[in-house]
């Protein structure tokens, strides 16, 4: 059961953890990518994503598998050869957007739901990303696992409050409702938006040791990640199509349709989300440095060296967002996606499978 645990859940949970804090935090990712192209078409939508999630993470987590390749660095030296410093200098700028995101956001919900200081905020968050850090990768999938569950749990309750708060028959609406021209491109945006962090996450895989538990892991990391999407979509329906134009869909479901108590649990555990984020992304930023000092050995570096990497990067990454330059690279978001697929999706699921095949 322990091994079932490692192989199945680790990497399922990782992967979603880090996705989470982004991905459904918000729920402005769903009301983009999702419920703008109608509430049938929004669920077309869900089930192209976790298609193309499932195909490329059974693809990566064989790929890893076979070439023993558990740090980004070494993956795509395996895949692309020389042309793996495209996807580091894709992977860099995603690394920073996304820190300085992370930060923001927790400092933002710290402020304007307990009154702590923005500052005092995003400096505690930074805190907690460097203390988890330091513990290792042990610590990092323990905590990015617990966490998971946890939120999940969280979104369940959210999605009964709602539909008993609601007058409105949600599966009747969602099954009968419309589908708008764009849900195939927007869920295979959305996969390919998130899917550039796999490779740096492959550090949750090392437990994986056949072909068999790397697709089966794949699929279920795949399908897991949307459940929160199903759950947040199909939810949207009792306040369609008002929710398509608030800046924060969740916020505002929550405090028109539910309790203060799950409002508060929420923003807790969306704050701990956002810890997960930015760990699980300082966690394969070491692996890769760790991959450059001593190839083929596991955790070389210290605690300290560790957590010195976590502040440098934590810092730099608030400090880029302060300047504004992580809004200016978020602007071309979508075309970083695509580059992301020309390096790593397209290739993954192209040559990689022709190498794992030719490796048998």
């Amino acid at each position: 059961m322990h091994r079932v645990f490692h192989v199945y859940v680790v990497p399922a949970a990782v992967f979603i953890s880090v996705v989470m804090g982004g991905g459904y935090g918000t729920g402005r990712e769903v009301v983009e990518f999702f419920t703008r192209y109608g509430l049938l078409g929004g669920l077309f939508g869900i089930a192209v994503s976790a298609f193309v999630f499932a195909l490329v993470l059974a693809c990566t987590y064989e790929f890893a598998r076979v070439f023993q390749a558990y740090d980004y660095r070494t993956f795509f030296g395996r895949l692309i050869g020389p042309f793996w410093v495209c996807f580091e200098i894709l992977y860099l700028l995603l690394f920073f957007i996304v820190l300085g995101v992370v930060g923001s956001a927790a400092g933002s919900i710290l402020e304007q739901e307990f009154g702590i200081a923005n500052y005092f905020g995003m400096a505690g968050v930074l805190v907690l990303v460097v203390a988890l850090v330091y513990f290792g990768r042990d610590a990092v999938e323990k905590v990015l696992t617990l966490w998971s569950i946890g939120m999940y749990l969280v979104f369940v309750v959210y999605f009964i409050e709602v539909l008993d708060n609601g007058e409105l028959n949600v599966f009747h609406a969602v099954t009968q409702g419309s589908v708008e021209e764009g849900w195939l491109w927007g869920g295979v945006l959305y996969a390919m938006y998130n899917l550039a962090l796999a490779p740096v996450l492959l550090f949750s895989t090392r437990a994986i040791q056949s072909r068999r538990e790397a697709i089966v892991a794949g699929i279920i990391t795949g399908a897991t990640v949307m459940i929160p999407a199903i759950l947040f979509h199909t939810s949207y329906a009792v306040g369609y199509p008002a929710v398509l134009d608030q800046p924060v869909p969740n916020y505002w479901m929550m405090t028109t349709y539910t309790t203060p108590l799950v409002l508060g649990v929420f923003l807790v555990a969306l704050l701990g989300t956002l810890v997960e984020t930015g760990a699980g992304l300082v966690q394969g930023l070491i692996e890769r440095v760790e991959a450059v000092i001593k190839p083929g050995e596991s955790e070389t570096l210290g605690h300290l060296p560790r957590a010195a990497i976590a502040v440098g990067t934590l810092v730099l990454g608030a400090l880029l967002g302060s300047l504004g330059i992580v809004a200016l690279v978020a602007k071309g978001y979508s075309a970083l996606s695509v580059g992301f697929a020309l390096v790593y999706i397209i290739p993954t699921c192209t040559l990689g499978v022709m190498k794992i095949v030719k490796s048998s």
